[in-house]
């Protein structure tokens, strides 16, 4: 589908693959609703808009998506400025990478209320009116993690799993409604929220997530639009996140042999005192 003259929503706007989803489809002439936590961040990010797309049309709302009542709230205000959401992309995010013993219950919770109930919380919102209207688009990021459970993730897989059966419902439910949905899994991305999680990543999970490489916001969003564009339900970013979504069922037992694998010679390096990759 074209974006000219769509109003596009983006909860995570502020930064990460949710900006350069923004940047994109602010060039492409959407009508940008950002949304976020932190409003300094968000000023920042349309003021980085607007210094190359002057004439870009791009409003801000403050909100928590993991609360209901301000998910509304943020809603409400995009659609008083650009009108009714045509396009609704769910970028926000959190991970707390760590050893399942020693995360607490409290980032469990907190984690799943974000990235799972944040999306929910929107789609709740936006969904009767796609339907009525009869045209309308869902894009959910789940993450490379949602397809795989990876050592160290214990709080944020559930989430991005959830996201995919979320998905797949939501295709079954809306098929010839003219509401399209599309979920992408990214593999690690160049973003503020990797480096946070760099910071505390266990060194296995570093060398089991290194396998699918690094790309950039940028990227990953490039491929999500063209995705869209196209009406793709599944988009994959990457031959290894490619390969995992097709062939992970089917070769489970050489994916999690490679991966013990990877994780013992992680332990080992970590026993001798040595970096991790």
């Amino acid at each position: 589908m074209p974006f000219k003259d769509q109003h596009v929503l983006i909860t995570g706007g502020s930064s990460g693959i949710g900006l350069a989803l923004a940047r994109q489809v602010a060039a492409a002439g959407a009508r940008v609703s950002l949304v976020a936590r932190d409003r300094t961040k968000l000023d920042a990010a349309r003021a980085a808009i607007l210094t190359n797309l002057p004439g870009a049309a791009v409003v801000t709302a403050s909100a928590d998506v993991a609360v209901e009542t301000e998910v509304l709230s943020a809603l409400q205000a995009a659609e008083d400025a650009h009108g009714p959401v045509n396009v609704l992309i769910t970028s926000a995010g959190v991970a707390h990478p760590g050893y399942f013993e020693d995360v607490p219950v409290s980032v469990f919770e907190h984690t799943m209320a974000v990235n799972y109930f944040g999306t929910l919380y929107f789609l709740k919102a936006v969904v009767p009116g796609m339907r009525r209207r009869g045209r309308g688009r869902l894009v959910l990021i789940s993450s490379g993690i949602g397809l795989y459970g990876f050592f160290g993730y214990t709080p944020y897989a559930p989430g991005k799993f959830a996201l995919r059966g979320l998905a797949e419902c939501l295709r079954a439910e809306l098929k010839d409604t003219g509401v399209g949905v599309t979920i992408v899994y990214p593999p690690d991305t160049d973003t503020p929220q990797l480096e946070a999680e760099n910071r505390i990543k266990p060194p296995e999970s570093k060398a089991v997530t290194s396998t699918g490489g690094l790309w950039s916001a940028e990227d990953v969003a490039r491929v999500t639009l063209r995705g869209v564009r196209r009406g793709r339900f599944v988009v994959t970013p990457g031959l290894p996140i490619t390969a995992l979504f097709w062939l992970g069922g089917l070769f489970a037992p050489f994916v999690n042999w490679s991966f013990d694998r990877t994780i013992r010679q992680a332990r080992a390096k970590k026993r001798a005192g040595q970096p991790s990759s």
